[in-house]
């Protein structure tokens, strides 16, 4: 059996460092691994669409800026296929099938979705398409055959349920649905990175994110706003490690070159850490190091971003080319679905059952 992946994002805006850190960073590693024969990248606009129903220029406008953070990142077009979701018919019949294996009480104890409902303050008024999008997923996930897919940690359950979903339709209609495997990035700092602001998950709707194409500055202002330990007013004071964004984001961002690289008089993270929590560490020389960290980071994203931009015809055609491959695929599993739950009426010959 081929190893494939599938993932994708929802072109609700341009993608932030929170991205980068769940999946989009091990997206390149593993796409330059050697160990897939497919690699599917979505860009769910439809998926987008059932929390912006009423603004669906705005789901448009952000195909391209998503694409094009995905290229600047290191997607590589020859190897991984980069597709428009709302382009394939093929999901939406799958989902639609889907849907007789899910009871409404499953959705209703997913937590991914209980969560974003009570962020975006649905309470009563969802959407059913909302509501349903854990089925839409795994619409999305068998129809590639992708046996693994590289998400973020507040994905999981959407992978849980997809699994759920296989075994269901397999169990009633014949092995014809792959199970696919998550992968989590094993950074737990890199799993559910905080907004700037320490308060939340970071997110586009709140705006506590720095943006893959934000400019040096941008990052830097960003960066020395952010949330630390508010009880550590006075460099001298013993600052906790627990709780600040700071850390956090050395966390998942710093490795142990950088100390040498950028004069740090500490030789390693653990050994910043100790003397911020024992006092005599300010905020801004932590800041100022995690700053030449991001910067190091971002540079080459936002400046191959930049080449990019200069060439959007190019990006198009990536995206149609890869939309044309995505389609094919899709196509075959439908049909294998079809076959499994005896759809396939004008090819297998309708009879009259016998008296």
């Amino acid at each position: 059996m081929s190893n494939i992946i599938l993932t994708g994002d929802r072109p609700t805006g341009k993608l932030h460092i929170g991205h980068f850190a769940g999946s989009l960073k091990q997206r390149v590693l593993l796409q330059n691994s050697g160990k897939f024969d497919e690699i599917y990248i979505m860009l769910a606009d439809a998926q987008a669409l059932t929390d912006n129903a009423d603004n669906p220029e705005k789901v448009r406008n952000n195909i391209l800026e998503v694409a094009l953070d995905y290229l600047a990142c290191g997607i590589d077009p020859e190897k991984s296929s980069i597709f428009i979701q709302s382009q394939l018919p093929q999901l939406y019949e799958l989902s639609f099938h889907y849907m007789n294996l899910v009871t409404v009480s499953r959705l209703q104890r997913n937590p991914t979705v209980k969560a974003e409902i009570a962020q975006k303050n649905f309470e009563q008024s969802i959407p059913v398409g909302f509501f349903t999008y854990p089925i839409s997923q795994a619409a999305d996930i068998t129809a590639f055959e992708a046996t693994a897919v590289p998400v973020g940690e507040d994905q999981k359950p959407m992978l849980e349920q997809t699994v759920e979903i296989v075994r269901k339709f397999n169990s009633t209609y014949g092995e014809t649905l792959v199970e696919p495997q998550i992968l989590l990035e094993q950074n737990a700092a890199c799993l559910r990175l905080p907004g700037i602001d320490g308060k939340a998950k970071m997110s586009k709707s709140i705006g506590n994110c720095i943006y893959l194409s934000d400019s040096e500055k941008e990052v830097h202002d960003k960066i020395f706003s952010m949330f630390t330990d508010p009880g550590h007013l006075k460099a001298s004071d013993p600052g906790k490690i627990e709780g600040n964004t700071v850390f956090t984001y050395l966390d998942a961002f710093a490795v142990p070159e950088d100390f040498a690289k950028f004069n740090s008089p500490y030789p390693n993270l653990d050994e910043m850490k100790a003397h911020y929590q024992r006092g005599g560490l300010g905020d801004v020389a932590v800041k100022k190091f995690l700053n030449e960290v991001m910067q190091q980071i971002l540079s080459p994203i936002r400046t191959r971003r930049q080449q990019y931009e200069q060439d959007i015809p190019f990006v198009i055609d990536v995206l149609k080319k890869g939309t044309e491959k995505a389609y094919d695929k899709a196509a075959k599993t439908l049909e294998k679905v079809r076959r499994a739950m005896k759809l396939n009426h004008f090819e297998a010959g309708l009879k009259l059952q016998s008296k």
